[in-house]
């Protein structure tokens, strides 16, 4: 297995990522912008899931692209972030061309952040369109994982949460797929007595922090160390990839990547969380066998996505009451 260059979904060649937080409120943005072309697709899992435009990444719906895709927190708050990065993309005249009329195409999903001791009186006007705009503007190659964008007032399983992100290069001329996930998960992270990440037998080198299982391990009770209720949680992420996917691929793309959710957090899909993964694809490689290639896509996204998860946890530092994996563990944060 060979990270691309960055070890971020933004190895994908056409795709950009954006973050914006705000401090005092405890929340935050990030957006995915292609540079040309996007088909997308979603899985959605859970009981708690927030959403806009989902019924549009149904396969048979007629628009194919989408110009952006936006994580966000702050519940259903958050989904005004998309307003503003659809009024982003409207200025530059990018979007669903309807006549005379551009209208971005931007579907969302969102985490619940709202208790995690942030000032969220913010009276009438929501900050999430705001931190939108500044999402997409700050959009780029590079970009912060941990304590940042969506994932900079998460939580998860008993841990700091955040932002993660990894790529893979299927071979050297092949494709390459990448994930983005803002890890909120009410289950574990990691196992109860070495501490290792439940995703240790994907991490590409020391991605994060290279520690291994033991035997007292084995057998060891599943666990739900964060106290939440429906709606209060929630791992929300993309996998993409440049090989040349239809609508219904991208889907079946994403169903095969949420397996790497289950893999690196224990137990997923709760009803106390609204697990979402979107598929993408920039279309640059062509397949040469679609069932085949498919297949091999979507088993790389699944590892992909455990590592991002992982990631984005040993990643993030310790905010007011909620510590991180590092300050516990007293490792290294180690960055690809």
């Amino acid at each position: 297995m060979q990270p691309g260059k960055l070890n971020l979904i933004t190895d994908v060649p056409g795709l950009r990522v954006g973050n914006a937080h705000d401090e005092q409120l405890r929340s935050g943005v990030t957006v995915l912008v292609p540079d040309g072309t996007m088909v997308a697709s979603v899985d959605s899992r859970g009981g708690g899931t927030g959403s806009r435009e989902f019924d549009l990444l149904r396969p048979e719906a007629t628009v194919q692209d989408v110009n952006a895709i936006v994580l966000s927190g702050g519940s259903a708050f958050g989904l005004d972030a998309a307003g503003g990065v659809m009024a982003g993309l409207r200025e530059k005249g990018i979007g669903y061309r309807a006549g005379a009329s551009v209208v971005p195409i931007v579907p969302a999903a969102i985490l619940f952040d709202l208790n995690n001791g942030g000032d969220k009186d913010w009276g009438t006007d929501s900050p999430y369109p705001v931190l939108g705009r500044e999402a997409l503007a700050a959009a780029s190659d590079g970009f912060g994982l941990g304590n940042a964008g969506a994932g900079f007032g998460a939580n998860a399983g008993g841990y700091k949460g955040g932002l993660g992100s990894a790529s893979v290069l299927v071979s050297d001329d092949g494709p390459t797929v990448g994930a983005l996930v803002a890890v909120n998960a009410v289950g574990a992270v990691t196992y109860p007595v070495s501490g290792a990440f439940f995703a240790w037998d994907s991490e590409a080198g020391a991605e994060f922090g290279g520690v291994l299982p033991v035997s007292e391990d084995r057998g060891s009770a599943v666990d739900m160390p964060k106290l939440a209720g429906p709606r209060e949680n929630t791992t929300i992420g993309i996998v993409a990839t440049d090989a040349a996917l239809t609508k219904s691929q991208c889907r079946q793309f994403a169903i095969m990547a949420h397996q790497g959710l289950t893999r690196a957090i224990r137990p997923a899909n709760t009803p106390f969380d609204g697990d979402v993964v979107f598929g993408v694809s920039t279309g640059i490689r062509p397949l040469a066998d679609p069932a085949r290639d498919l297949a091999m896509l979507g088993a790389h996204a699944a590892d992909c996505l455990a590592r991002a998860v992982a990631r984005g946890v040993f990643e993030a530092d310790s905010q007011g009451l909620s510590i991180s994996y590092r300050e516990k563990m007293g490792v290294q944060c180690r960055t690809n």
